[in-house]
């Protein structure tokens, strides 16, 4: 069990980052123009209630991705990265394979950590070039929730609940 804190939650309605990267992303992209949120629904096996993959069978395994703060430039956030939780103090990135849980305060939210979430070439346009060099095997994981909870901003406890020889 560790310490960790959850910086930024990040739920998004609209894929808007569709076409090519080297078109640019669309300005007419539906929503706010800031999807960070202070609290996220968990939703067993169906990932956080609102965002785009929500209940879409194709994404079920990987609803819910998470990534690492201490991956990132300074200047980069989750409107960046295109993931949904960021968190300081843990790498998250070698716990594929295991089950966690992330307790914010109002109970554990466990997950199964299926996959890493891969960069894709969007890294360079939304956080600079390279970027998606760089961010090779640092580019957060792909989770499925296999509890209902909330997530909060702040303080929380992380904990390998199962798997944890997959965590060094």
């Amino acid at each position: 069990m560790s310490e960790v804190e959850v910086l930024q939650l990040l739920v998004s309605t609209a894929h808007r980052l569709a076409g090519r990267p080297s078109d640019g992303p669309s300005p007419a992209s539906p929503g706010p123009s800031d999807e960070r949120v202070t609290r996220v629904e968990v939703r067993r096996e169906l990932g956080l209630v609102g965002d785009r993959y929500y209940a879409r069978p194709a994404h079920r395994n990987a609803a819910v991705t998470i990534m690492a703060s201490e991956s990132l430039p300074a200047d980069a956030d989750l409107r960046h990265t295109r993931r949904n939780i960021l968190l300081r103090g843990v790498d998250i990135d070698s716990c594929v394979g295991a089950t966690i849980s992330l307790d914010c305060g109002t109970g554990p939210v466990v997950f199964a950590v299926r996959r890493p979430a891969r960069p894709c070439a969007w890294m360079d346009v939304t956080i600079g070039p390279g970027a998606q060099r760089a961010l090779r095997g640092r580019g957060g994981v792909r989770c499925t929730p296999l509890s209902d909870g909330v997530l909060t901003l702040g303080p929380a406890t992380f904990r390998v609940v199962a798997g944890d020889d997959a965590v060094s």
